[in-house]
């Protein structure tokens, strides 16, 4: 794999919401290391960017594979190709309610009705509101969400319809305003929600500007 510092300015030359990057593991418990960064700074998982690469392996390198072993900083990530669809196997991380940081409601603006912490005390922050239009409708101010540094912030709701929550997801002090479609953000988002609706499958939508 290329230099570190390269990694980096790769992505700052991209500037999306995340770059990945993948070559052949050392180990054999994965088929390829895989890394992401956001335009400035490297980052510990990533959904969108693991399933592009697993993508580029299942189309161009490996179009024999159903299956590929991403060996990465939160562990081995498996992902399974089922027809025209792909499968990804990421880590649960158990949300518990923490303090809501003095300041916080009012970057986001509106209070959440609570703010949840997971297993990884230094991951994001998610809050949860009672109201998918909140979610939809809210402009966080982001130089006052940096003061929060490290995190990032997970906004959530119940959804409705057919679709079992929502979110959005804000990471300025990752060099990120808001991202699109946060597949890491559900390691949090679908415990909580599913011990909360006492479910097993969820349908989840990410109102964001493009959604997903």
């Amino acid at each position: 794999m290329c230099q570190e510092s390269l990694m980096q300015r790769i992505a700052q030359e991209n500037n999306l919401s995340e770059t990945a990057f993948i070559v052949p593991a050392s180990s054999g418990t994965a088929d390829y290391q895989l890394r992401w960064f956001t335009p400035v700074m490297e980052v510990q998982l990533c959904g969108h960017a693991t399933l592009a690469g697993a993508h580029i392996v299942f189309t161009h390198l490996h179009p024999e594979w159903d299956r590929v072993r991403f060996d990465t900083a939160s562990g081995v990530l498996t992902v399974v190709r089922r027809g025209d669809r792909y499968e990804m196997d990421f880590p649960s991380l158990h949300p518990y309610e923490g303090d809501t940081p003095k300041g916080l409601g009012a970057a986001m603006g509106h209070e959440p009705l609570l703010v949840c912490r997971s297993d990884r005390a230094d991951r994001d922050l998610m809050l949860v509101y009672d109201n998918a239009e909140i979610v939809q409708n809210m402009r966080p101010n982001m130089e006052a969400l940096k003061a929060f540094a490290p995190f990032g912030f997970i906004a959530t709701a119940p959804g409705e319809g057919s679709v079992d929550f929502v979110s959005r997801c804000f990471f300025p002090n990752h060099g990120i305003a808001e991202d699109p479609v946060t597949g890491s953000a559900h390691c949090v988002s679908a415990p909580y929600w599913a011990e909360r609706f006492g479910k097993t499958d969820l349908r989840a939508r990410q109102v964001s500007a493009r959604g997903g």
